[in-house]
């Protein structure tokens, strides 16, 4: 008992966190948003530190349903500070929008907790739990906004779609129950290594891996991401790009290099399909957006077929790169939507690109920072940006897969072309709006992560101890 208390301590807090948030906002009588607001970034951030706090127990518990090792310490750090961070730069626009409720952030919490049970998932009913507690709480995020139409259509579209894709996660994990007679990975693996590629596990793997590809918003199952990131709060939406991306892609992770890493090859094929789709699909896409929510929905398809491309491999490597290039990726939307949040005039918020226009005249420093952003994305040197794809891309072209690196560069020249005409715009174009001062919580996010994404990171001590954590965390995958 004492061994699961240490190990899911976490987990405990923000549980605990969440329930007593919801009884105080509920019970409270006045307005308690603004306290809730705060204890919850409050406990996101102990949460972050919580296992290095603890020096970093490692162990299963529950008869191990669920694995604490230094795989799902990274991740859960990085969850903590980027959910809050995206719950910091909330506030201003809910009050603006009046729709400041204490109710957000206790979805939030509950949103945290279930992609912690995803980060430390090590049986086919724990991922499932814990990708239905994060799913659950981010269909009433997306329609939050009861009064917009927007909203409530990207809310239903994100649960009829999400319901779609929990069905193939469910039908997929029973067919891998089915031929392999177990729930739990180790025993899985176990299965995969004696039996081989049966067409029962090699389906089952398929549908598990279609089910987790809606989660990330991968291609041919992104459907949805457009219309919920542009119907969303905005807010939201930033929260969508950052921490549930990254728990997603976390568990794809463990799944494949876990239960399946002896059917290296057969998942191979489906990971490379979905990531030239996605690349593909994402350039493509972004090239016809005008609305900039919309232009980072597809930005995110894409970016999710790149992080795809190092999984691909199946080597400690590729796991490497893939968390580098998913740390930096979410550095970098937290900060452009730091950025998009401040796109605010008189008679309220603009979201067109065209509303950029001139940015560079009526306000320099926020045209820098968004410039730097793009340029990141695009993976433009010095910028973390570059090394972020250059670690993707290497693990993929060691292992011999030199066809799949080439579309990912293809595509990356594509997508240049949609960041490029973002910076066109606001450095060369007339002006046409003159957004009003951003609060200081705004200016301070968008700040921060553009420093986060200077090559200053790169100095010896700091570069060392941030490769230390990644390497840590793939190792002990293997």
């Amino acid at each position: 008992m004492l061994q699961t208390l240490s190990l899911f301590a976490p987990e405990l807090l923000l549980a605990v966190s969440a329930s007593l948030l919801l009884g105080f906002g509920y019970w409270g009588g006045e307005d308690r948003s603004g306290f809730a607001r705060y204890y919850a970034i409050t406990m996101l951030v102990i949460f972050a530190f919580s296992s290095f706090i603890l020096g970093r127990p490692e162990g299963t518990a529950f008869e191990g349903s669920l694995i604490v090792d230094g795989f799902s310490h990274y991740v859960k750090l990085i969850l903590g500070l980027s959910a809050a961070a995206a719950l910091l730069f909330s506030k201003s626009y809910f009050e603006s929008e009046k729709l400041e409720r204490y109710e957000y952030s206790v979805l939030t919490l509950y949103c945290v907790l279930g992609m912690s049970i995803m980060a430390s998932a090590n049986t086919l009913l724990s991922l499932y739990i814990g990708i239905e507690m994060q799913s659950l709480a981010l269909y009433v995020m997306a329609a939050f906004n009861r009064d917009s139409l927007r909203a409530s259509e990207a809310g239903l579209k994100y649960f009829v779609l999400g319901a779609l894709s929990s069905g193939l996660l469910l039908y997929g994990a029973s067919l891998i129950y089915g031929f392999t007679g177990s729930l739990e990975f180790a025993e899985i693996a176990l299965a995969v290594n004696e039996n081989g590629t049966t067409p029962g596990i090699i389906a089952g793997m398929v549908f598990l891996l279609c089910g987790l590809a809606f989660k990330i918003s991968a291609a041919p199952f992104h459907m949805w991401t457009p219309d919920v990131y542009e119907g969303a709060p905005t807010p939201v939406t930033g929260f969508f790009s950052a921490a549930p991306k990254f728990a997603a892609m976390a568990l794809i992770a463990r799944i494949l290099v876990g239960p399946f890493e002896g059917i290296t090859e057969s998942w191979q094929q489906v990971i490379i399909v979905i990531s030239v789709l996605s690349m593909v699909v994402g350039a493509l896409g972004a090239l016809q957006q005008t609305n900039i929510k919309r232009l980072m929905a597809y930005s995110s398809i894409a970016n999710m077929g790149y992080a795809l491309v190092p999984l691909a491999a199946g080597t400690m490597a590729g796991v490497q790169g893939m968390l580098v290039f998913m740390s930096i990726y979410v550095i970098s939307v937290i900060g452009i939507f730091a950025l998009i949040l401040q796109m605010r005039i008189r008679n309220g918020m603009v979201e067109q690109i065209s509303d950029l226009a001139g940015l560079s005249t009526s306000n320099r420093g926020m045209a820098i920072l968004m410039t730097m952003f793009m340029f990141s994305l695009m993976g433009i040197p010095p910028l973390l940006g570059f090394f972020g794809k250059l670690f993707a891309f290497l693990p993929a072209a060691d292992a011999g897969l030199m066809p799949l690196v080439v579309i990912a560069l293809i595509a990356s020249v594509i997508g240049a072309f949609y960041y490029l005409r973002v910076i066109k715009t606001m450095w060369f174009d007339e002006e046409r709006h003159e957004f009003v001062e951003a609060p200081q919580s705004l200016r301070f996010i968008s700040l921060v992560s553009a420093l986060l994404i200077l090559p200053i990171l790169l100095l010896p001590g700091i570069s060392t101890g941030a490769q230390g954590l990644i390497t840590r965390a793939a190792e002990s995958l293997f």
